[in-house]
């Protein structure tokens, strides 16, 4: 998010999560009606940015209503004799660790216990976490919300490798052949470094942004 070239998506996320802020501690009519403007004004600078229309987008920023937070994004980290599981995502074709978004009123260790069986078709427990990320802090960085990305340790207890709706192949890789190319927005070179590390050393502190 460093270059001016992407300054824009930064603005309007920034313009949004102020808009539904104000829009929820709104106390009166025009208080409210500035706020609205300040969400169509956040969507009328996606639109001239992106291939998202205006309508589109306003229906985006709308559709969390209250204070606004960051979304969570939770992955695993899978470890079988020294090798580590990817799934290929069918959107992008890019490999990455298996997981996505944590559901509103779960634990989440069950998050990403439900994802992995989603995703790959394997029942694991979460250990530990690896690291707490900012998502929108690499240059891949996911579009419209801010969110944080939540790196878990897991442990298998049973199952066979599938894949899912969202996932074209799973496989465990070896360390020096994992697979490319990256579906860098959920997992970067960084993510796999720290589950190496944690792996290699149990005693290793979590990492965080």
């Amino acid at each position: 998010m460093g270059e001016m070239s992407d300054r824009w998506l930064y603005w309007a996320r920034e313009i949004q999560a102020l808009a539904q802020t104000g829009l929820h501690y709104a106390q009166n009519p025009f208080e409210e009606a500035r706020a609205r403007r300040l969400l169509e004004i956040a969507a009328e600078i996606v639109n001239q940015h992106s291939e998202l229309d205006e309508p589109g987008a306003l229906a985006a920023f709308q559709a969390q209503p209250g204070y606004v937070t960051p979304k969570v994004d939770v992955r695993a980290a899978v470890f079988h004799q020294d090798q580590l599981l990817f799934v290929q995502e069918a959107m992008d074709g890019g490999w990455t660790f298996p997981g996505g978004w944590a559901d509103v009123g779960e634990a989440p260790a069950l998050a990403i216990e439900r994802e992995v069986a989603e995703e790959a078709g394997l029942i694991v427990r979460a250990k530990r976490i690896i690291g707490v990320y900012d998502a929108n802090r690499i240059e891949d960085a996911l579009t419209l919300f801010h969110a944080y990305k939540i790196l878990f340790m897991c442990e298998i207890e049973s199952g066979e490798l599938s894949t899912s709706v969202e996932t074209s192949k799973s496989g465990f890789f070896a360390l020096d052949a994992l697979p490319k190319p990256l579906s860098t927005h959920r997992t970067t070179t960084r993510h796999i470094e720290d589950a190496v590390a944690a792996y290699r050393e149990p005693e290793r502190p979590v990492s965080f942004d």
